[in-house]
């Protein structure tokens, strides 16, 4: 009989006994809740529309040229700009069925696609009352895109916390995702709010919020979502 053979007849080794520390560890573990994300997209969402609205109502106006604008053009924008917010986000935070993994790719494209489109809109389809020539809608637009980001700041901070330490790929397309929408956000509130007619100030400011909200997120937002 070989030696192969008189070992597999040995009894199997026992293992150590589990230190005092180890099994006063495993004693104090509790159950953790599981991410929902269909449940905190609907809360980033509400949220996010009840403080661009509430911010809206509080420290913005409607456009004084509301009454002679086309009802068309003007609902058909708002809601692509509607759109622009929810596409985004929905990718950035909802996994696809069965799947655990950010859909990062979709969530990157969708902020391309929503920035360019709305940038080009705005270059486009710009009615409004106050007509402003050249490069000054550009130049003094600061107004326009520091209240854009200040309504989309809300979404991009709910999107990270939700996300927190539960992306380990693609992290930063994750985040331009949850950054377009919410600038897109902001772009909502300038239509209904801004009546310049200027294709350089709606379509580079109105939809530069998308750009800058994007870009920011990307090189934030990753430091709270990345898997550590």
């Amino acid at each position: 009989m070989s030696a192969i053979d008189e070992l597999s007849k040995l009894p199997p080794p026992q293992p150590p006994a589990m230190s005092p520390a180890l099994e006063a560890e495993l004693a104090r573990l509790s159950p953790v809740a599981t991410r929902r994300p269909l449940r905190q997209l609907a809360l980033l969402v509400g949220v996010s529309l009840v403080y661009g609205i509430g911010l809206f109502v509080m420290l913005l106006a409607l456009r004084s040229d509301l009454h002679d604008l086309p009802m068309g053009w003007l609902f058909g924008v708002g809601v692509a700009w509607l759109l622009g917010f929810l596409v985004p986000t929905t990718l950035a935070t909802v996994p696809a069925r069965g799947s655990m993994m950010p859909r990062w790719r979709l969530a990157g494209l969708a902020s391309v696609v929503a920035a360019i489109a709305m940038i080009g809109l705005g270059l486009m389809l710009h009615p409004g009352a106050i007509v402003v020539s050249g490069w000054d809608g550009v130049v003094h637009g600061y107004g326009c895109l520091e209240a854009g980001l200040g309504v989309a700041i809300v979404p991009i901070v709910l999107g990270t916390i939700a996300l927190r330490r539960t992306v380990p790929v693609g992290s930063r397309w994750v985040a331009a995702g949850l950054g377009a929408g919410g600038g897109s956000l902001g772009g909502l509130v300038l239509h209904l709010h801004c009546p310049v007619a200027n294709g350089l100030h709606v379509g580079l400011i109105h939809g530069g919020v998308i750009v800058v909200a994007a870009v920011l997120a990307a090189a934030l937002a990753p430091r709270v979502t990345d898997v550590r």
